[in-house]
């Protein structure tokens, strides 16, 4: 999923991608680097998370409260923990609070895209950071994943998965939904503007973000 709103789904098929075999390579070496660096643009500056694999890879659930209801998953730290950390960095300095999820996608692809505080589709931490997780990557329903702009662009955008879809594996998968898929698929019935196109553009139902919360453990 491109991260700017105003991409049309043709352009996600056209993101040149590697093979899952070099981004399962690549990915293993970045991730156990897991470098955050300095980027463009700097909406909302938070600082730029330290990454600790010890902590990095203990377990924890995401609570995100929006105006939709509560939406819930699992962090794939054994798997993402680049990711996550970062997510998790994030949702603790209360970066997404009073965010909106400004692209929602109901032709071919079936994705609510969040985590810009400019509400754009353009906006980003102030930091990027490698893919992980990409080998035999796959997109059900109740995936969490990250947006980006190509390989290794990730920020702080992320995608929820509201039905089974089929993209590349060049999206960084690093949540599983437990709870707030029925608030994902409200979301999605209500449809979208379609100002990228047919079936893609920003929700008719508005989604504020009020707050994430983490909660440590597999609870």
């Amino acid at each position: 999923m491109l991260r700017r709103q105003g991409a049309l789904l043709a352009a996600v098929v056209l993101i040149p991608l590697a093979t899952a075999t070099q981004a399962g390579a690549a990915t293993a070496t970045q991730a156990a680097a897991c470098t955050y660096t300095p980027a463009v643009p700097a909406d909302n500056y938070k600082g730029i998370p330290d990454f600790d694999p010890v902590k990095a890879a203990r377990p924890f659930n995401a609570t995100l409260r929006t105006s939709q209801g509560a939406i819930t998953f699992k962090a794939l730290t054994d798997k993402a923990p680049c990711t996550t950390n970062s997510f998790r960095f994030l949702a603790e300095k209360r970066y997404f609070n009073g965010s909106h999820c400004h692209r929602l996608t109901t032709a071919r692809l079936y994705v609510l895209q969040c985590g810009d505080p400019t509400g754009t589709g353009s906006g980003g931490p102030g930091y990027s950071f490698p893919d992980e997780n990409l080998t035999g990557a796959t997109y059900p329903a109740g995936t969490v994943a990250m947006a980006n702009a190509g390989p290794n662009t990730n920020g702080s955008q992320f995608f929820f998965v509201w039905k089974d879809t089929k993209l590349s594996p060049a999206y960084t998968p690093f949540g599983q939904v437990t709870s707030g898929l029925d608030v994902l698929q409200k979301i999605a019935a209500g449809g979208e503007d379609d100002q990228n196109g047919p079936g893609d553009g920003y929700p008719t139902l508005l989604v504020n973000i009020k707050r994430v919360e983490i909660k440590r453990g597999n609870h």
